[in-house]
């Protein structure tokens, strides 16, 4: 088979569909970074994909991807009790209770922000959000910044996630902000360490200094701080679908009063329809750990499985006109673990779904009341979001002119 790493490169999250497309079986058979691929979608298929008797992650994730978004050695590398200890980390920093301190958190920085924002001057809502959120998160993982690092510290964060699936200059930003990024936080690390540096109890800061292996060795600074910003990083990157809720509001206004109303339920189904509608991740990657048969398709022992996130969340079978955005979709509607798949499908106790997706949605779920209680004008801009990009994001970022801001409910 011929190689498809361009392909990949320049479709971008059309490629995966379209391959699976041409098959009877909706099974893509192809070829990426010179090994063998086979490409699955849908409920089922995410429910073999996350079976470690199927597919590991293990030597699956590329290093251009380890280089900048993940870091070396990071928990999505690792399977078995290797993993589920590492990401006790995680799942003892993530619950509800502290995603809505988080949430909390974000709201007062976005306040802040916006009370500084001058009527008639344009503000690009996927920066201004990207720095709310650095303060905020760095704050709550107990992660010292002052106010004049935000905004380097926040465009390295973006970085990280803008440059893992691209080759040329967005690549070797994100590389270069990651070595910032690791080495910063890796100081840190040491001080908390040395009793220099004082953290909260349960922070995230705290718990990766103090975390031990399955071998009861602690991690390198380096490698806590890879463990840290996989904490802080995604955080940040929920930057992608505040500027993705501006687009929502402006093709869709007739859902900004329910929002600005402060429906909760209403901005938690909104939340959910910003993540099934919009794109982020294309697919993800793990490996194959035997001879396998999925409906009737074979997968060589160690070929790459690819699990196609995009059109999973854009199924019709699944979601019925799903180019159509609909948040009421989801109102009184329980979500099953292998149904909507932004950040991974299964259980985040026991695979490798993302354990920070309660922080993302209740994230999402504030700030999307916020923007909608917040008037504005849309100037004329390129709010085209092009599906070859990977992550795709507005042209523009989202600008907006305040022309002053209402009242708050949360």
């Amino acid at each position: 088979m011929i190689d498809n790493s361009l392909s990949a490169l320049v479709e971008g999250y059309t490629w995966l569909p379209a391959r699976r497309a041409r098959s009877a079986s909706g099974v893509a058979h192809t070829r990426v970074l010179g090994q063998r691929a086979v490409g699955l979608c849908g409920p089922d298929a995410a429910r073999f994909f996350y079976d470690e008797d199927h597919v590991r992650r293990h030597t699956a994730i590329p290093w251009p991807v380890q280089n900048t978004l993940f870091g070396r050695r990071a928990v999505h590398t690792l399977d078995g009790d290797r993993h589920r200890r590492r990401k006790s980390i995680f799942l003892t920093v993530v619950n509800r209770h502290t995603a809505r301190t988080l949430a909390d958190g974000v709201g007062t920085s976005w306040d802040d922000a916006a009370a500084s924002w001058e009527p008639g001057r344009p503000v690009v809502l996927f920066d201004e959000a990207a720095r709310v959120l650095t303060r905020a998160v760095c704050r709550w993982a107990g992660v010292p910044l002052a106010d004049a690092q935000v905004p380097v510290v926040a465009r390295d964060l973006v970085a990280m996630v803008d440059g893992f699936a691209t080759p040329g200059p967005r690549h070797w930003r994100a590389r270069a902000a990651r070595g910032r990024r690791e080495a910063w936080l890796g100081n840190l690390v040491t001080q908390v360490r040395d009793g220099a540096l004082s953290v909260p109890a349960g922070s995230a800061l705290a718990a990766v200094s103090a975390h031990r292996e399955v071998d009861g060795e602690e991690l390198s600074p380096r490698l806590a701080a890879v463990e840290l910003l996989n904490v802080i990083r995604p955080t940040v990157a929920v930057c992608w679908f505040v500027a993705y809720a501006g687009h929502a509001l402006h093709r869709w206004p007739e859902h900004r009063q329910s929002l600005r109303d402060g429906d909760r339920d209403f901005a938690l189904a909104f939340a959910h329809e910003l993540r099934r509608f919009y794109p982020f991740a294309p697919f993800i990657g793990g490996r194959a750990v035997r001879e396998l048969t999925w409906h009737r398709d074979r997968i060589p022992k160690h070929a790459m499985v690819l699990l196609d996130l995009w059109g999973h969340n854009h199924d019709e079978r699944l979601w019925g006109d799903p180019f159509a955005f609909r948040p009421e979709r989801f109102l009184g509607r329980d979500i099953g673990p292998f149904e909507l798949v932004p950040q991974g499908a299964g259980d985040p106790e026991t695979n490798h779904r993302c354990p920070g997706e309660p922080l993302t949605v209740a994230i999402l779920r504030t700030l999307a009341v916020r923007l909608a209680q917040t008037d504005y004008t849309v100037p004329e801009q390129d709010m085209t979001i092009s599906l070859r990009r990977v992550p795709a994001r507005p042209k523009s970022g989202f600008v907006l002119v305040p022309t002053g801001t209402a009242s708050h409910s949360s």
